[in-house]
């Protein structure tokens, strides 16, 4: 009976508590993902956006969620505002479902403590409204300024602090810079004084000198407000130094999660070290000579073994099965930091940095096909009007590991030969009947 009363509770709080709940790790969680799931469309037409993700946001951090386009975070940062729908699972705040269908008081006080950064600062501004007007709409809808003074001042407070001026205040949207605009949504978040903002890649339209002034008053505020990001991102160099955990989402699956340091020492998941692979070496010798970790996700054996996300220790939670889990946890207890990014020997490098590390053999597990090895048609057809040289290539590509390329090579050739002796055939019987 009291497990009944408390999920009712729990299902039709009207109002927000001042705090969440503790974690055995002793941080108070601010936000909560159990198990969401969420699908647009029905039917044959359904497309699985997100998939049992489950995590928790602690108050006062910098959450970063991090993938490839399409992956599902921006996804996942709107069902936080209540914009997408779950399908399944549930999102609770300081442990309340906001989920769902809620109060309108409830619904009222999430808008009020929960504000969101878009990627689009240009979709989501309003065109005909000036400047001042879409910083103080939420001013206004929750009458947060004792008089018009007051207003006018916290506008102007926080437009400077976004590297704005208050003339700005009287122009439209439409007169202003990507970054600017940018700078104008991050300034009507902030005005609330929210505790949660949702950063949807809100430098990503930003000049690179520019950036590090965002970051630095997003941590100003962080500092002085005691705000907390969920921080969207696919920038890896820039969210390992912002960001104090970090989960990586591939296809709308959470695969990782760990604070920003273990999470680059230790890269367990093919998919989250390949991402780190890919950041760029700023040598360009380096760069050239990087050797560039690909996923492949036919290398996981899901069909008997189901995975799960398994903390392995050290708050380092892993997406597998029993099998992988294992072998991670092995890794992990190694104490080594795991060579995410490794540069080969090369004549044009210093001898210096003219280092030839050794590949280690977990290295090698995630050391995938080479990029181009795409088995793209065209060797297909090549294969068919020159078989021959499509045999040669097919053995080169072989060669160098082109496994792809030298399928669809060999198949073309070998399609190649059977029509020309098919046609060699033909003609042999239509001579044997001229003769006859």
């Amino acid at each position: 009976m009291s497990i009944m009363n408390k999920k009712e509770n729990h299902n039709t709080a009207t109002a927000l508590p001042e705090h969440g709940p503790i974690a055995e790790n002793g941080k108070e969680i601010l936000l909560s993902l159990k198990h969401v799931d969420i699908t647009f469309g029905k039917g044959d037409s359904a497309v699985e956006a997100v998939t049992d993700a489950s995590f928790d946001i602690y108050k006062g951090e910098t959450f970063s969620l991090v993938g490839e386009s399409g992956s599902g975070k921006t996804t996942i940062g709107r069902a936080v505002i209540r914009v997408n729908e779950l399908t399944n699972g549930e999102i609770d705040y300081k442990g309340v479902r906001i989920s769902g269908k809620i109060s309108p008081k409830l619904d009222r006080e999430v808008i009020r403590n929960i504000q969101m950064v878009f990627q689009d600062p240009a979709a989501s501004l309003n065109e005909r409204a000036t400047v001042d007007y879409i910083i103080s709409e939420g001013l206004y809808n929750f009458n947060l300024y004792k008089d018009e003074a007051d207003r006018e001042r916290k506008v102007e407070q926080i437009i400077n602090e976004v590297g704005l001026l208050p003339e700005h205040l009287t122009r439209y949207p439409h007169e202003f810079s990507g970054g600017q605009r940018q700078r104008i949504g991050l300034a009507r978040a902030m005005v609330m004084e929210p505790e949660l903002v949702v950063a949807d890649e809100p430098i990503s339209s930003l000049d690179v000198s520019i950036r590090a002034q965002i970051l630095n008053l997003l941590k100003k505020f962080q500092e002085e407000q005691g705000t907390t990001y969920l921080f969207i991102a696919h920038d890896l160099s820039i969210v390992r130094f912002i960001s104090d955990r970090i989960a990586v989402i591939y296809k709308g699956r959470i695969v990782e999660i760990a604070e920003a340091e273990e999470l680059f020492n230790y890269p367990l998941h093919p998919y989250t070290h390949s991402l780190i692979s890919a950041i760029p070496i700023p040598d360009p010798k380096l760069e050239k000579n990087k050797i560039l970790y690909t996923y492949d996700p036919s290398i996981h054996d899901y069909s008997t073994d189901k995975p799960e996300m398994v903390d392995i220790g050290h708050e380092h939670y892993v997406y597998g099965n029993k099998e992988e889990i294992e072998r991670y946890r092995k890794m992990r207890d190694v104490s080594e930091p795991i060579k995410a990014i490794t540069v080969v020997n090369s004549r044009e490098l210093t001898d210096e940095d003219n280092s030839n590390p050794v590949i280690t053999e977990m290295e090698k597990e995630f050391l995938a096909r080479p990029i181009h090895d795409t088995g793209s048609n065209w060797y297909l057809v090549l294969g068919v009007f020159l078989p021959i040289i499509a045999l040669i290539v097919g053995h080169i590509f072989l060669k160098h590991n082109y496994i792809n390329n030298y399928k669809v090579c060999t198949k073309g050739a070998a399609i190649g030969l059977i029509i020309r002796a098919a046609l060699i055939l033909i003609l042999a019987i239509g001579l044997i009947f001229v003769v006859i």
